[in-house]
């Protein structure tokens, strides 16, 4: 008997799968436990359309990460941060403050944890940073550390 899946079953597959299993498998476990629909004309035709609908999402994203990806490469983060007279912060840039500095120049909102720097910055200068955005789009950046005043 043929059945979608609507959740991942371990043995068969992930959910949205096309398989094909035993009639009292499917009537006695599957079905029951709301894990599969038997495949039909109607829930194959579904089934294509949220197959469409996933694919031009998915192209939607990557479109917008790339367009950022752009965006980010182009220009030069600038944060700023207390230093002493030789160029010595006091304290180190993180990646959070350097996600707060995206979202006021840019008005982008990117998660903290795909920002990775080599360690923490602890003096002024300019700084390369990677900004993972997802769908392996990376963008290289620089930071600029810049004395507060």
């Amino acid at each position: 008997m043929k059945v979608i899946l609507t959740s991942d079953v371990k043995p068969l597959g992930n959910r949205g799968a096309l398989v094909d299993v035993k009639d009292g498998y499917a009537h006695n476990y599957l079905l029951p436990q709301k894990l599969a629909v038997v495949a039909t004309p109607g829930a194959m035709k579904q089934l294509e359309q949220q197959q469409n609908a996933k694919k031009r999402k998915q192209a939607e994203e990557v479109a917008n990460a790339q367009d950022i990806a752009t965006q980010l490469e182009q220009i030069t983060i600038r944060v700023a941060a207390k230093a002493g007279g030789n160029g010595r912060l006091f304290g180190t840039v993180t990646n959070t403050q350097v996600a707060d500095a995206l979202q006021e120049q840019l008005n982008v909102t990117i998660d903290r944890h795909k920002i990775e720097m080599k360690d923490g910055i602890k003096a002024l200068g300019t700084y390369p940073v990677e900004i993972r955005l997802g769908n392996n789009i990376v963008a290289k950046s620089a930071v600029q550390v810049v004395a507060l005043k």
